[in-house]
């Protein structure tokens, strides 16, 4: 392992983890064989990544988070305090699952933001710059750039990708304005040539 990171030493990393440097684990961390966590990242207290979790870099995940086997976090992603990510849908005591083909995956995209408490049914895909509301139940598939509120969660408006409400115009402050897509909300990308 590289050493331009730090865990603290109340951590621990098995064999096998794969950190990116400038990565913070803070306390009473456990990273499992096999994960590969990004640049750059910070890991609040009590947080466990499960095996073969791959996590991208810049990622934010704030304490009491678990990443499952099966959840992928791409680059930029925020995990709001004890938000629950799932990978069984039908668990049971008595009959584990021992294989990994047997959890369901669950792809959160670049830039997505998970609030506290939300919880993320496994088999979905959350897309890029989505807002996920605090206490939410996601338990379908989260457009790009939606805000999804409620229980279950449903799109109750649009955000940019620097984090403000869009209004109905689709268009942000900071310059950037919107279309709707079929997977979501996409930029209008000007091209001004002289």
């Amino acid at each position: 392992m590289n050493e331009d990171y730090f865990v603290h030493e109340s951590s621990f990393i098995d064999d096998g983890v794969i950190i990116g440097s400038g990565t913070k684990i803070w306390h009473f961390c456990h990273i499992q064989d096999g994960a590969v966590i990004g640049k750059n990242c910070s890991l609040g207290q009590n947080v466990n990544i499960s095996r073969k979790v791959r996590i991208g870099n810049g990622v934010k995940i704030q304490n009491n988070v678990s990443v499952y086997s099966g959840v992928e976090l791409e680059d930029d992603v925020f995990c709001g305090p004890s938000c629950v990510f799932t990978n069984d849908l039908t668990p049971r005591a008595k009959y584990p699952k021992w294989g990994m083909s047997e959890y369901h995956k669950t792809l959160v995209k670049r830039g997505a933001s998970i609030g506290a408490n939300a919880t993320i049914l496994c088999n979905h895909i959350i897309g890029r710059w989505a807002l996920i509301g605090a206490g939410a139940l996601v338990v379908s598939d989260v457009p790009d750039h939606a805000v999804m509120t409620g229980v279950p969660a449903k799109v109750s408006g649009w955000i940019c990708e620097c984090g403000k409400i869009l209004g109905d115009d689709l268009k942000c402050t900071c310059g950037r304005s919107y279309w709707k897509g079929k997977g979501g909300l996409e930029e209008i990308i000007c091209n001004s040539e002289t």
